[in-house]
């Protein structure tokens, strides 16, 4: 067997037996239990990346195929200005400006549609019908009404993130029991008084669970829309162009800076849903 896929297949064994030996452990501080759940991830990505590099040189896989993760990290250990540039660009500017302006304006509209039967019949369909349009066919549209630049990327951002967080949140609005409003009611609360202090706290859930599936989808759109006119920086610019100069580690390069920053932003998405939530099952359940 050849030495690099022996290397492979024992470093998969010892990972897997010691992660197994991890998650048996039930400590009781917990801190312990903190670091467990830190290290049993931490150890299976390691392996899978080692496993990778073993596997391609093993194989003798072309790098236009596959590179292995120390080519990758070579080409993005020495094109830190361009990856910087282009996460400005695509991350700074687009997501996070798509991101707060679609998430606040599906919010608002939810709002208007709980007080609105009107709008809860007539536009929650056309929502869900809205949401389905695939993003390679909204993109183009939106570079020619918004230009090439950033704004036309931040209108499809915003095209992708507000009608999940507008069912999402009409979902959580009617997630307080009869019984509740009921409760309410025989205080004497007003709508307004009802939605702050019964309504929004049953949301919550919901309300986050939109936000942490927007902070893929924002990234997603943002890169895909770079594909239909950019400026000569960005995310999606840039893995467009270096797959035709047949750069395939920059391409992985642009791919390892993407998924790091959406697992940094959904993370922090998720700390602040634990911080919110603090009071839910789910939450509670997780601290014991």
């Amino acid at each position: 067997m050849n030495a690099y896929l022996f290397a492979a297949l024992l470093v998969w064994l010892c990972a897997w037996a010691l992660n197994e030996w991890l998650v048996r452990l039930k400590p009781a501080a917990p801190a312990a239990q903190r670091a467990i759940g830190i290290a049993v991830p931490l150890i299976f990505g390691i392996t899978l990346i080692v496993i990778w590099e073993c596997v391609v040189l093993g194989f003798s896989i072309p790098p236009i195929l596959l590179p292995a993760p120390t080519a990758i990290w070579a080409k993005l250990a020495g094109s830190v200005p361009v990856l910087w540039a282009d996460f400005q660009q695509t991350f700074l500017k687009s997501v996070i400006t798509g991101y707060v302006a679609g998430c606040g304006l599906g919010f608002l509209v939810a709002i208007l549609i709980d007080r609105s039967p009107f709008l809860q019949k007539g536009l929650l369909p056309i929502g869900n019908f809205v949401s389905a349009l695939p993003v390679v066919g909204v993109a183009p549209i939106m570079v020619m009404w918004f230009g090439f630049d950033w704004p036309s990327k931040v209108a499809v951002v915003v095209i992708m993130t507000f009608f999940p967080m507008l069912v999402n949140t009409v979902q959580g609005l009617a997630a307080a029991s009869h019984m509740e409003r009921d409760l309410m009611c025989t205080y004497a609360a007003s709508w307004w008084q009802t939605l702050v202090k019964l309504r929004l706290p049953a949301a919550w859930p919901f309300i986050f669970n939109a936000l942490k599936i927007n902070s893929t989808l924002a990234l997603i759109g943002a890169i895909v829309a770079e594909f239909f006119g950019t400026p000569i920086v960005g995310m999606g610019f840039r893995i467009s162009t270096e797959v035709g100069r047949a750069n395939i580690d920059m391409v992985w390069a642009e791919i390892a800076v993407a998924a790091v920053a959406g697992s940094v932003f959904y993370g922090l998405v998720a700390l602040s849903e634990r911080a919110v939530t603090f009071w839910h099952p789910s939450v509670r359940g997780g601290r014991r």
